[in-house]
């Protein structure tokens, strides 16, 4: 199946196991030509209220039988891969990024879901003597609402779902209305080895995601995107004393030392500062280089971003693909037409391409500090600032003076002294000659704005859980 003829697909909301109709769709444009090629459903109250009671029903034999879990699981992920070239031309079609990238996601998608296929959380024996038998039992929480954003809508909704099936509980999924095709496409394929009602896929706008955070049936809200949004969930949660996982984006520091290799730095962090087209949470967002570096890494990065193929995801050798959406690319081309009117002074890129599609070019500023919105504020596009500083302290000072905290890293050629900086960096995670690298065993979350609760590892499937106490007295 080729991305042109997606645009004849045709994928349906998935409720109690089966196809369900909508009232009303929307249209979904493809970001590489701007252009309407699909449309989905978009859910009313009254569909989310379907969805989430098909989850409440199913919910009482899906948490008692373990078994079944871990089979149904590692069966989920064998059909995610046997779809692989269905899901992957939608994914890039309506999300923008290139299609090895999208096969990426499906294939992250399916390792979740064989990852917390067979993990267990143990009963712990808290005592044992001759007064009492006291045992901590985790248990599922009920009916979960999965909310999941457009820069990898796939492998943040594995990340979520897979943990909260295993842990016995049910989903409802909303995929951002950027990018629903993909999410729809795996619930129909999911529909066909999950029973009736574990998982439920709908799409639509602010009506469909208010009508999930305050169902009272809907036990924990998994959300990632917005502060703003994330915010607006806590509230609605908060009426009702819902769980939350909340993973609310970053604004990363990159702090490079005085004796660090400009190009190999730049070699390590380009790729990682612009894959997706920077629209990756946890990506660097602003570099801070000691200034006797500075000029030789601000060139070797932009060097690279004049190099790199800028296109049509659905078309070979494209390395960076579209902005996803037009609210973006214009949030990306306000920030750096701000930094320039305030001094910046553009190595690389700086504009929109002519064309049709959302793109920008790949871009490196110079000559500008904090108090800059793309210093300050986290850009999400393909767009980095680079920030002299002289003195380590100061550096530090400025890297944390920020309400994010998600990711961060330290890049040099003293490992021991990259190592102790990098522990007083304020963020969830704090690298070390290299950013965003992951596994699925490291626990993941944010400080600060960036973020309640966590994710990954057995961390994550605790969170879909809540303490059961069991004490026997003897």
């Amino acid at each position: 199946m080729s991305v042109s003829e997606s645009a004849a697909v045709s994928v349906s909301s998935t409720i109690g196991g089966k196809a369900h109709p909508t009232a009303a769709t929307f249209d979904v444009v493809n970001p590489a030509t701007g252009e309407v090629f699909a449309t989905a459903p978009d859910a009313s109250a009254a569909d989310v209220d379907a969805a989430v009671r098909a989850a409440a029903q199913a919910y009482p034999s899906w948490r008692s039988d373990a078994k079944t879990r871990r089979e149904v699981l590692n069966a989920a992920a064998d059909a995610l891969l046997a779809a692989l070239d269905e899901i992957v031309p939608i994914l890039t079609a309506e999300q923008g990024k290139p299609l090895a990238e999208s096969a990426r996601e499906v294939q992250t998608a399916a390792m979740f879901f064989r990852y917390y296929a067979d993990m267990e959380l143990p009963r712990e024996v808290l005592r044992d003597d001759e007064s009492a038998f006291v045992q901590l039992v985790r248990r599922p929480l009920g009916p979960v609402a999965v909310i999941a954003p457009w820069n990898f809508p796939l492998t943040l909704a594995g990340a979520k779902i897979a943990p909260a099936l295993s842990a016995g509980n049910t989903v409802v999924l909303k995929p951002s209305p950027f990018t629903p095709l993909s999410s729809l496409k795996v619930g129909e394929v999911l529909r066909e080895v999950l029973p009736a009602g574990v998982l439920n896929v709908i799409s639509g706008g602010n009506e469909a995601g208010a009508a999930m955070t305050t169902h009272p049936l809907i036990r924990k809200i998994s959300f990632t995107g917005s502060i703003a949004t994330g915010k607006a969930i806590a509230a609605a949660a908060a009426a009702d004393l819902k769980r939350t996982t909340l993973e609310l984006g970053g604004n990363d520091p990159v702090i490079v030392l005085e004796g660090a290799d400009p190009v190999r730095v730049a070699e390590g962090v380009f790729p990682r500062a612009f894959s997706n087209s920077g629209q990756v949470c946890v990506a660097p967002k602003r570099v801070y280089a000691h200034e006797s570096l500075r000029p030789a890494l601000v060139e070797a990065l932009a060097e690279l971003a004049r190099d790199a193929k800028v296109g049509d995801g659905s078309l070979a050798g494209t390395e960076l693909g579209p902005v996803n959406n037009r609210p973006q690319l214009e949030r990306v081309a306000e920030l750096v037409d701000d930094a320039v009117r305030h001094g910046a002074t553009v190595a690389a890129g700086g504009g929109v391409i002519d064309g049709k599609g959302y793109f920008y070019q790949p871009t490196i500023l110079t000559d500008l500090g904090d108090g800059v919105r793309i210093v300050d504020e986290e850009q999400f596009g393909p767009a980095l600032p680079v920030i002299g500083y002289r003195d380590l302290d100061d550096a530090v000072a400025r890297a944390n003076a920020t309400h994010f905290g998600l990711g961060s890293s330290v890049w040099g050629e003293d490992l021991e002294r990259a190592a102790a900086v990098a522990e007083r960096l304020e963020a969830g995670t704090t690298w070390v000659n290299t950013h965003t690298a992951r596994s699925l065993d490291e626990p993941f979350a944010g400080v600060k704005w960036s973020g309640i609760g966590v994710e990954s590892g057995r961390w994550g499937l605790k969170g879909f859980t809540e303490f059961h106490l069991i004490h026997q007295a003897r």
